[in-house]
């Protein structure tokens, strides 16, 4: 009796960091450091995007207008596609300046995330070879506190512009949000590690999650 072939094994998830601060020693750095850690050690694959520390450049060209008669994928937008392709979950790390992400985190959305893809393919909910059906974990910082951000509307305005308007336009499958406030020049170093541990609770619990959703 012939036995019967292994099945392949599963493929693992895979996580894109999208990280979008100028400073390599920054909080924001410490952050997508400890998230790529705590997916390394559950085993799941992980790719890191330091959009400064690759120079992106986050300005759209004419010829990349999702409705341009001659559209075409810039050399840079489609290597990023290709680094990013396949990913499961990503996950958005930057500061909150002016009440918004940084511009290069935007261009990002822009060039990389929304290629070719067109106001009407948003409204129709057409479907994202990127996002579409995928998880979104975003983690933000900022030198004020949130008590502040919610009196002055900025918290609200940040995730239904940014968090809510993406998981529509993109239809993904879901939106988290842990922020850090109050992140200044000397912060205590046990309130750094305080915030990076949560950092790993969150990103162990989103893997396990992931794992349950496969079986």
């Amino acid at each position: 009796m012939c036995a019967s072939p292994a099945s392949a094994p599963a493929r693992m998830p895979r996580h894109a960091i999208i990280l979008t601060h100028p400073a390599p020693d920054s909080f924001c750095a410490s952050v997508a450091d400890r998230y790529r850690q705590t997916v390394e050690e559950v085993g799941h694959e992980i790719v890191v995007r330091d959009l400064y520390g690759l120079n992106f450049d986050p300005v759209l060209k004419a010829s990349e207008r999702p409705t341009c008669a001659d559209f075409m994928l810039s050399d840079d937008v489609a290597a990023e596609l290709a680094a990013i392709g396949g990913s499961d979950v990503f996950v958005l790390i930057y500061p909150i300046w002016f009440g918004t992400p940084p511009a290069m985190l935007k261009g990002y959305v822009d060039r990389v995330l929304g290629a070719g893809f067109s106001h009407h393919a948003i409204r129709n909910q057409e479907f994202n070879p990127v996002m579409t059906g995928k998880r979104m974990i975003s983690y933000t910082s900022s030198g004020t506190s949130w008590a502040w951000l919610n009196e002055k509307a900025a918290w609200l305005a940040l995730r239904e512009v940014f968090d809510d308007y993406l998981a529509n336009a993109f239809s993904l499958a879901s939106v988290e949000h842990v922020h850090f406030s109050s992140i200044v020049d000397g912060l205590k170093e046990r309130f750094v590690r305080e915030h990076l541990f949560q950092v790993e609770e969150t990103a162990r619990k989103l893997c396990a999650t992931i794992e349950r959703a496969a079986r």
